[in-house]
């Protein structure tokens, strides 16, 4: 218990905020949001992701084309490429805003109330990260299965399968949420430190204010 200080969960909290902003920013970008293998020619894998389409042969190897026309993509993704830039977008802002507010760190803010409320901060914009990151991931998991079942479809048809993007835009949004946790548990354990500090420092004084008391 003598290691779960303030200051370590405070540190915890950036490091694992950090992680998840970083898995979530390789999510964004990752071409593997759905991948899909044909029957007809199992030498030939396609992947989909938010920004690009690609095509893995063996003869060619790798093949990316971005997509023709925003417009023109279904909604599901539309929508998650906002939400993913989002996330990035508010899950780097975390990390900028908990700097000022970790013990150590004395940029212009002395006092305890302003590191407080920019702990407090850090810890909502990571939440908004986490779930800017699960909503799209799980939408998209959830057309990926209601297609895949989709019986006016031939079944000679393939279908698009979950890809590895998915399970790192799940890992990295509850990543988020749990830095977010540890950020306002941070913030509670130093009210309490100081709690407890004033506290010391009332029963000292009365103690002193006592004795005195005795000596006249």
């Amino acid at each position: 218990m003598v290691l779960l200080t303030t200051k370590t969960m405070q540190m915890t909290a950036v490091f694992i905020t950090f992680g998840g902003l970083v898995t979530s920013l390789i999510t964004t970008f990752l071409p593997l949001w759905k991948t899909m293998n044909s029957d007809l020619n199992e030498m030939e894998n396609w992947y989909s992701g938010l920004w690009h389409m690609c095509l893995y042969t063996e003869e060619v190897g790798v093949q990316c084309k971005s997509y023709d026309s925003v417009l023109g993509l279904p909604l599901d993704l539309q929508i998650s490429r906002v939400l993913m830039l989002l996330s990035v977008f508010s899950g780097g802002l975390a990390l900028l805003v908990a700097i000022p507010g970790l013990d150590g760190v004395h940029v212009c803010l002395d006092r305890f109330g302003k590191r407080r409320k920019f702990l407090i901060l850090a810890g909502v914009l990571s939440w908004v990260s986490g779930i800017t990151t699960l909503a799209p991931v799980s939408v998209v998991a959830y057309t990926t299965v209601v297609e895949f079942w989709d019986k006016g479809f031939p079944d000679v048809m393939p279908r698009w399968e979950y890809g590895e993007a998915m399970f790192s835009g799940w890992f990295g949004g509850l990543a988020l949420l749990l830095g977010g946790t540890l950020f306002f548990i941070a913030v509670c354990m130093a009210d309490y430190d100081l709690k407890m500090a004033t506290s010391v420092t009332n029963s000292s004084l009365r103690t002193r204010q006592y004795r005195k008391t005795e000596v006249l």
